[in-house]
């Protein structure tokens, strides 16, 4: 028996040396095509194709998210990949989202990994469940890709801003929900500039992506105009939680202020970025020095790096003094979902004197 077993194995690794390339992946494709048909009980072939040359992937203020345009049983649809909308939103396709999407599935109620977390359940509408949150599977070559029609993205972002608005969030859900924004800020940008380049009829003679690139610009500006490297909300809110009288940005701010944008900002950017920092701006004799320590983060990364971790702090501020919060539980809530960091990592940094 095991003779006659080696037998077998010997003709099928000869058979298959014999075969082409092409032949070989054809016969991969068939089994894969067969074991995801058995999976999803269905004929893959059935599948809507995406249209030749068109997909790509978008670029909404730095979130890449692969996108199509398919030829299905209703016509042309535009669509996006769950795993690149999950990973816009998220940041990550965690365990505890799949946990709860199998979760949901098993309960014959399916939702995208984005759109999984309990907290956004009571915002999710009946309209919002028999259009977009439809799921579309279709293929790309020999791919079977998990999509959704592309009018879900702004959707799923304002149900994460209502569900914020209601304070439904968890702590460690405010930065996904701040994503939604950004991604919401992106959409709204570029739809009024498609919509004027349309009607002009500029959109025949506007250069591939342009649109991705007057987005990139738009988005840094908007950060940048909000943050003012520190906006004064930021400092007001520090006032409000500990519980003093704000004198307005004009007076001098208490001296330990500097030791909370210490602990809060620079030591939870990222890591070794304060040790850097202090190095380049040394203190003098007199405890100064001769520049802050923001002004020799990069424009392309340390800036926005910046801008991003101060929208998330003003965001747990905001909550903080909601909730009727102090000071010492406003800094826990930063603890549990910005903690300092302790490794090392470089940072290309600016020379401020040389500008």
């Amino acid at each position: 028996m095991k003779d006659n077993e080696s037998n077998k194995a010997k003709g099928g690794h000869a058979r298959a040396e014999s075969l082409s390339s092409e032949k070989k992946s054809e016969i991969a494709s068939n089994a894969a095509k067969a074991r995801w048909a058995a999976k999803r009980g269905r004929d893959v072939e059935g599948l809507p194709r995406v249209l030749e040359g068109f997909s790509g992937t978008l670029d909404l203020a730095g979130a890449k998210i692969p996108c199509a345009v398919i030829e299905g049983p209703n016509g042309v649809q535009r669509v996006l990949t769950e795993n690149g909308i999950t990973l816009a939103l998220l940041g990550s396709r965690s365990g505890a989202s799949k946990r709860l999407k199998k979760s949901l599935e098993e309960q014959g109620a399916p939702l995208p990994l984005f759109l999984a977390p309990r907290q956004l359940h009571p915002f999710i509408t009946k309209d919002l469940e028999d259009g977009p949150l439809k799921p579309v599977d279709y293929l790309d070559g020999d791919k079977v890709i998990r999509g959704y029609d592309a009018a879900i993205l702004p959707a799923a972002c304002n149900l994460w801003l209502e569900a914020r608005a209601a304070g439904a969030l968890q702590i460690q859900q405010l930065p996904k929900a701040q994503n939604a924004e950004l991604l919401a800020r992106a959409l709204a940008e570029t739809g009024i500039v498609a919509l004027v380049d349309e009607t002009t009829g500029y959109e025949k003679v506007r250069p591939q992506n342009a649109l991705q690139e007057y987005l990139r610009h738009v988005i840094r500006e908007q950060l940048a105009a909000w943050v003012k490297k520190f906006p004064d909300e930021f400092f007001e809110n520090i006032y409000k939680l500990r519980g003093w009288a704000w004198p307005g940005m004009k007076t001098n701010r208490y001296s330990i202020v500097g030791k909370y944008i210490r602990d809060l900002v620079y030591e939870r950017l990222a890591p070794g970025v304060l040790e850097e920092l202090e190095k380049k701006s040394p203190k003098d004799g007199r405890g100064q020095r001769q520049n802050k320590l923001h002004q020799w983060l990069t424009e392309d990364i340390g800036d926005p790096m910046l801008a991003q971790h101060l929208y998330t702090l003003v965001m747990f501020q905001r909550l903080a003094i909601k909730n009727g919060y102090g000071w010492a539980r406003f800094v826990q809530m930063v603890d549990q979902v910005l903690p300092k960091k302790g490794a090392t990592l470089e940072l290309p940094l600016n020379d401020p004197s040389s500008t």
